[in-house]
């Protein structure tokens, strides 16, 4: 029952302030919320600690495997503590809400439980199809999101463009998952695991396999904001309010690489390869950084960071093993927390001086001392700071990729890293320790500035912002930088349990808890210590090349005008991949169909 009251007690308190929300005082509102996802993050920690040892299984509307049709809803290790990360950062946006809006209605926090609810729900669910109907939900909601202050056009457009591709994603997916039906007659992950498995020649799924792989993937990959499915998610952070950019790249995004590693374990496993996976990673983890770093509004180079990242997550996912699974969790929930920490920061930028582009931002921040150290100690992590998460996911993930022969990880990883670091630590120089001036003439209508004057989210504008505004993003930046202290035997031992598809089978339809022998990942290694170090060290010639290039383009600097052949290329190149993001629904279709095929092609290829 304990996972059905999961899901249950987010709904029920949505129906209820829709219902009668209006009627409510404000504070009474903000209190049911919080104190409603509060209980969802107890109920997920109580499963989290009961699940290595117990079977954490309950089939909906009392229809049991051996009837063949029932719906299950499972938590393993893995499943239960991302369900815990994504209430802790639900808490964590609702509290920061509470003096952040203009005007707040109850819809918003109905809006906001009913996403908590499903996310949960398609962490759980151990059924094709009914993940195919969570993922929906979690969509719509979130595009209602997106466009929550529908009054400004930008925001219109924004989500627009994030609900238009992510309904191409899922229809995409509802197809692959009709193949798997037509083949299988199943939709359980189980249960279609073990038919195909048993009708698999030679370990290796057919063309209809893999088809139906490549088409659920392709969903995932949009959500997962995989390159050339990445185009919607700059947009939609740009114009979605701040607590709703906390969730959408600190845990929805990386569900789609979640959907990707269960749907493979569970029901894919040595049928098609991974590597297409890794390939497409790699491309999003290069791309990402190098658009977060062209990036002035701080809120896309935060959402291209997300990108870059995740990059980072496929490929962990990809390298096919326990080993890189643990090193994805770690990095997976240090990445949630940083980035969290740093979407609530930009935010209280936004509300204090009305606008999140950096240039305007010059030298205003030097009043806030806390959103600065959230800043600075938000780009150390995402440099891989000890004892992160992310630095213990680069190094157990490092190792797992090395004996698979992918030496091209470590650069990849370091390069990814630095560029995403050194953009947010650009950021923390100028705006918290730079001195103010008058916005740059020479930045005036340069594409990839964006920002301007925004209009703030709270009203009048706090002069001093309140311990709700400050605390969630500390805690949350605290608990990403103590994770990599977590012990690598639990993590091992649940990748080991994640990756174990009969075990996983045995769990489900038998009730048995798998108890696979795994070797505990260990992210203290002097290799993953000199990858950090050379990480900061590129991130600060990187924060430091940004800011000297910027000076020297000053008006008053009658040499900024003469450039040389590398710097006239760099500019080009980089004019062309803004272009690229253009912002028309159309290009990002066309993107997105040639991603199918890439993918398509890739699977099929390896």
């Amino acid at each position: 029952m304990i996972l059905q009251v999961t899901i249950a007690v987010p709904i029920l308190a949505a129906a209820l302030l829709a219902t009668a929300g209006r009627w409510l005082p404000r504070l009474v509102v903000d209190v049911a919320a919080v104190l409603a996802v509060a209980a969802v993050a107890a109920l997920s920690a109580l499963t989290l600690t009961r699940a290595p040892h117990h079977a954490q299984v309950s089939w909906l509307g009392g229809w049991g495997p051996a009837t063949g049709v029932g719906i299950p809803l499972v938590a393993d290790p893995f499943a239960a503590g991302l369900a815990l990360v994504t209430a802790l950062l639900t808490l964590a946006a609702l509290l920061f809400s509470w003096r952040f809006f203009t005007e707040i209605q109850a819809i918003f926090h109905t809006l906001m439980l009913l996403f908590l609810a499903a996310m949960v729900a398609y962490v759980y669910t151990g059924d094709l199809f009914d993940a195919f109907v969570f993922f929906e939900l979690m969509s719509v909601v979130a595009f209602a999101l997106t466009g929550y202050r529908s009054e400004e056009p930008s925001t219109v457009h924004g989500a627009l463009n994030f609900g238009i591709i992510q309904s191409i994603g899922a229809y995409l997916t509802l197809a692959g998952i009709a193949l798997v039906y037509a083949r299988t007659g199943r939709l359980g992950l189980a249960t279609t695991g073990r038919q195909l498995a048993g009708s698999g020649a030679g370990g290796h799924g057919d063309a209809l396999v893999t088809a139906a792989f490549v088409l659920i993937c392709t969903g995932y990959l949009v959500k997962a904001s995989a390159v050339p499915f990445h185009f919607w998610l700059a947009d939609a952070h740009a114009v979605a309010p701040t607590p709703v950019c906390v969730l959408f790249s600190g845990i929805m995004v990386p569900l789609g690489v979640y959907g990707i590693a269960r749907t493979y374990w569970a029901t894919f496993a040595g049928l098609v390869p991974l590597r297409a996976i890794a390939v497409l990673g790699a491309a999003a983890a290069l791309l990402g950084a190098v658009m977060c770093v062209l990036q002035h509004h701080i809120k896309r180079l935060l959402a291209y960071s997300t990108i870059s990242h995740v990059g980072l997550l496929l490929v962990g996912v990809a390298a096919h093993g326990p080993d890189a699974l643990a090193g994805t969790a770690y990095y997976l929930a240090g990445h949630a927390g940083v980035k969290g920490a740093l979407f609530l920061a930009a935010g209280a930028l936004l509300n204090r001086h009305e606008t999140v582009d950096e240039h305007e931002l010059r030298g205003r921040g030097r009043g806030m001392p806390v959103t600065g150290a959230t800043f600075l100690l938000g780009a150390l992590g995402l440099a891989g700071l000890p004892p992160s998460g992310l630095f213990a996911g680069h190094a157990v993930t490092e190792h797992a990729a090395e004996e698979l022969g992918w030496w091209w990880f470590t650069p990849l990883a370091i390069v990814a890293s630095a560029l995403t670091a050194g953009a947010v630590l650009r950021v923390w120089l100028g705006v918290f320790r730079g001195t103010p001036a008058e916005e740059d003439p020479a930045h005036r209508g340069r594409p990839g500035v964006g920002g301007g004057h925004e209009d703030p989210e709270t009203r009048p504008t706090l002069r001093n912002l309140p311990w709700t505004m400050l605390t969630p993003g500390l805690v949350l930046l605290i608990g990403a930088l103590l994770v990599g202290l977590i012990p690598g035997g639990p993590v091992g031992t649940a990748a080991a349990m994640f990756t174990d598809r009969d075990g996983y089978a045995a769990l489900v339809l038998d009730g048995r808890v798998p108890h696979p022998h795994a070797v505990p990942a260990d992210p203290w290694t002097a290799s993953g210590v000199a990858g950090f170090l050379a990480t900061l060290l590129l991130a600060a010639l990187v924060a430091g090349y940004a800011l000297r290039r910027r000076a020297s383009h000053s008006a008053s600097d009658p040499a900024s005008d003469r450039q040389g052949p590398l710097a006239r290329t760099a500019a080009a190149a980089a004019a062309r991949l803004h272009a690229l993001h253009s912002g028309h629904i159309g290009d990002y279709a066309a993107w997105l169909t040639a991603g199918v095929a890439v993918l398509a092609l890739l699977t099929a290829r390896f």
